[in-house]
C-alpha cells in the first residue's frame, strides 16, 4: 500500500546526538510533496538539512538504503549533481530509531521545475543530464544482477479485468463526483482502446541498466537554469535505460490536455542518444513499451478505489488524456525521440 498509518514525528533530538556537529533542533517542518517517503526541513543552530524518513516498504530496509547512499556518494565523486547522505560520528548513513530508517542529507536550496519551464537548450540540458546518470551508474554500480533477464509487458487481458473492477468501485462511489465520472469515462475509452490496440503487445526486452528509477520533475531540483541535484534514489535498480528515459520526458513534457511538447521532447531525446551512445532502435522500441505500458497502466484509479488514496488524483487528468492523444500520435512521438 502507499499509505499506512500517519507516521509520528520523527525523533529529532536522538538522531542528531549521532552526528558530531548538527547543532541544536530549532524546527522540523514537512516537506508535503512526496508520495511514498517522508521529508523535513531540519533547522538547527547549526544550519538546516532535509531529514528523509524511509517508510516506502520495498525500498526502507537499512541495506537497500545503503546501497542507495553508496551509489550517491560515488556519482557525486563524478560529477553527478546530488546530495549524498552525512555520515554520523561512527560513519554510518542510516539511522535506525523506533523500527524506522531515518538519513540526514544537507538542504539543498532550489526548485522545480516542469517542462513548460525549460527552453529548449533546458530540454537539451536534461536530457543530456539523464544520460550521464545512467553512464555514471554504469560505471559505480559495475555488474547488476538479472543482465541477461527478459522485461515482459502488460498482458491484456489482465487489463480488461482491472478495467471492469475499477469501473464497478468508480460507479458505486455515493455520491458520485465529478472525478467519478471522468474516471468511468476514461475506463470506458481505454477498454476501447485496448481492445482496438491489444495486438500490438511488445515482445520481451532486455538490455537492462542501473537507473534511478523515479527521474521526473520532483526529484530534480534547480538553481536558477542549472540542476542543483537529482534527489529520492529509492527506486535505483535494474530496468532498460532507453524506458526510463522516455517515461521521464512523458512526465516532464505533458501538458495539461494531455499532450507532449515534442519539439522539446526532440531536443531533450537527442541529448540523451548523444550521451549514452543509445541510438534510434533502442529509443523507438523503449517509447512503444512506455506507450503500452501507459495504456495499460491504472495506478492513480488503484489509489482511489482500491486503497482508498486520493493524493495522487491530481495527476489524472492530464496523464489519461495522454495516452489517448499518444495513442492517436503515434508516429509523431515516436519520431520525436528517434528523430
Amino acid at each position: 500500500m502507499p499509505r499506512s498509518s500517519e507516521p509520528s514525528a520523527p525523533p529529532v533530538r536522538a538522531l542528531l546526538r549521532r552526528y558530531e556537529q548538527p547543532g541544536e533542533p530549532l524546527s522540523c517542518v514537512p516537506v508535503t510533496q512526496g508520495l511514498l517517503n517522508r521529508g523535513y526541513r531540519l533547522s538547527t543552530t547549526r544550519g538546516a538539512y532535509f531529514l528523509k524518513q524511509h517508510l516506502d516498504a520495498p525500498t526502507a530496509d537499512r541495506d537497500t538504503i545503503t546501497r542507495q547512499h553508496h551509489a550517491t556518494q560515488r556519482l557525486h565523486d563524478l560529477g553527478v549533481p546530488v546530495a549524498p547522505p552525512l555520515p554520523d560520528s561512527e560513519g554510518r548513513t542510516v539511522a535506525e530509531i523506533g523500527g524506522r530508517c531515518y538519513a540526514l542529507h544537507p538542504w539543498i536550496e532550489g526548485r522545480h521545475r516542469g517542462g513548460a519551464q525549460l527552453t529548449a537548450t533546458g530540454s537539451r540540458r536534461l536530457g543530456s543530464l539523464l544520460g550521464l546518470v545512467h553512464t555514471c551508474l554504469e560505471k559505480v554500480m559495475g555488474a547488476h544482477p538479472g543482465a541477461d533477464r527478459e522485461y515482459g509487458s502488460a498482458d491484456p487481458d489482465e487489463t480488461f479485468r482491472l478495467i471492469d473492477e475499477l469501473l464497478a468501485l468508480a460507479r458505486g462511489r455515493h455520491p458520485r463526483g465529478s472525478f467519478d465520472e471522468l474516471a468511468v469515462h476514461r475506463l470506458l475509452e481505454r477498454r476501447r482502446l485496448l481492445a482496438d490496440h491489444a495486438h500490438r503487445r511488445p515482445p520481451p526486452a532486455d538490455a537492462g541498466g542501473w537507473v534511478h528509477g523515479d527521474f521526473h520533475p520532483l526529484n530534480l531540483l534547480y538553481r536558477g537554469a542549472e540542476p542543483a541535484a537529482i534527489i529520492d534514489w529509492d527506486r535505483l535498480g535494474v530496468q532498460p535505460r532507453a524506458e526510463e528515459a522516455v517515461r521521464a520526458a512523458v512526465i516532464f513534457f505533458v501538458q495539461p490536455a494531455g499532450g507532449l511538447e515534442l519539439t522539446k521532447v526532440r531536443a531533450y531525446a537527442r541529448a540523451y542518444r548523444r550521451a549514452t551512445g543509445a541510438d534510434p532502435a533502442e529509443l523507438s522500441a523503449a517509447v512503444h513499451r512506455v506507450w503500452w505500458e501507459r495504456l495499460n497502466d491504472f495506478w492513480i484509479l488503484r489509489w482511489r478505489y482500491q486503497l482508498h488514496d486520493s493524493r495522487a488524483d491530481p495527476q489524472f487528468p492530464a496523464a489519461s488524456a495522454l495516452v489517448v492523444w499518444w495513442t492517436r500520435e503515434y508516429e509523431a512521438v515516436r519520431d520525436a525521440f528517434t528523430g
